[in-house]
């Protein structure tokens, strides 16, 4: 019979690692980040964040990535397209009922122009914020025409008419598959999925590619998803790293290699109207994010020219 040891062990692994070599170790990460050069993608980046299941680090990944890339130089916009509004928290932006957001532009009352806000912690990062106005939105445009391609339609004006180029464009979308989501997925021609390191989160992930392809066939051929991402991951402990490995398998070109660990500083700097980023830039949280955004702007080349490969077979 396995000993209580024997089964700390096996769940854990053999080398208990001290909280000095974790803090040493991380310290070295993130000089080695600070001389890093990060590429400018040679055309718009389209970035959709999505997955129906709530509290899988969604929102966190929209905008610690987001930042990420604006702090290495980027310009970025993030669309809020969720009617929770967290992510216009995070980089400190006004939302309250009633402010100009995406449910405006939605609906055609606004342009993206008149309601974007700019990021003051972070030059060059600009956000359309979302409030809780939305949450009614799609009772309300589900009798429009071309009601999946709203955002879509809004985003072109945009940038068909703004002198301003932007590197990325990540839509934060509601932990759902309803006809915002489906508005993002539109809107864009890629998706980033963050899959938290549990087993269930594997369940719900067959779900969400489901739905993707359903898009793709009806709606959007181009979407491509380009970026997995998995979150709240715990090295010392089996579970976690049988998830990576598994959605590794499955998904061996698109899975990042960095994760991002499960820590108290992640969830605790929106409450402050901070990225974690911002934050605690030194901490294990904002240095994996940052690596997680060095993978996605050196993967540019491949993704672009893959989306470019989808567009040229219709």
């Amino acid at each position: 019979m396995e000993s209580a040891a024997d089964t700390i062990k096996r769940i854990f692994g053999d080398s208990q690692r001290s909280l000095g070599a974790e803090m040493s170790e991380t310290t070295s990460r993130y000089e080695r980040l600070r001389n890093a050069n990060f590429p400018q993608p040679a055309s718009t980046r389209f970035i959709a964040v999505a997955n129906q299941k709530g509290g899988v680090g969604k929102t966190s990944t929209t905008v610690n990535i987001a930042a990420a890339l604006a702090q290495a130089g980027s310009h970025v916009l993030v669309i809020d397209m969720d009617p929770q509004g967290n992510a216009s928290t995070a980089f400190g932006i006004r939302h309250s009922s009633g402010d100009s957001s995406v449910y405006d532009v939605l609906e055609g009352r606004l342009d993206i122009a008149e309601v974007k806000q700019r990021c003051e912690a972070f030059d060059g990062l600009e956000v359309v914020p979302s409030s809780i106005d939305l949450s009614g939105a799609e009772l309300e445009v589900a009798s429009m025409e071309e009601r999946t391609y709203l955002l879509k339609h809004a985003l072109e004006r945009f940038l068909a008419r703004s002198d301003e180029h932007f590197d990325y464009v990540f839509v934060d979308c509601p932990p759902s598959l309803g006809l915002l989501v489906i508005n993002a997925m539109c809107a864009v021609n890629e998706m980033l999925i963050p899959i938290q390191a549990e087993y269930y989160a594997l369940e719900g992930l067959g779900q969400l590619i489901n739905t993707i392809g359903l898009v793709q066939e009806h709606y959007n051929p181009d979407l491509l998803v380009s970026t997995m991402l998995v979150t709240m991951f715990d090295r010392r402990t089996l579970l976690s790293r049988e998830v990576f490995e598994e959605v590794k398998k499955h998904y061996p070109n698109i899975v990042l290699e960095t994760t991002i660990p499960r820590t108290v500083k992640i969830s605790e700097a929106p409450s402050f109207g901070q990225t974690v980023i911002g934050y605690d830039p030194r901490g294990i949280g904002a240095v994996a994010y940052v690596e997680a955004a060095l993978e996605i702007a050196r993967r540019s080349p491949s993704v672009l020219a893959a989306i470019e490969s989808k567009q040229g077979e219709h």
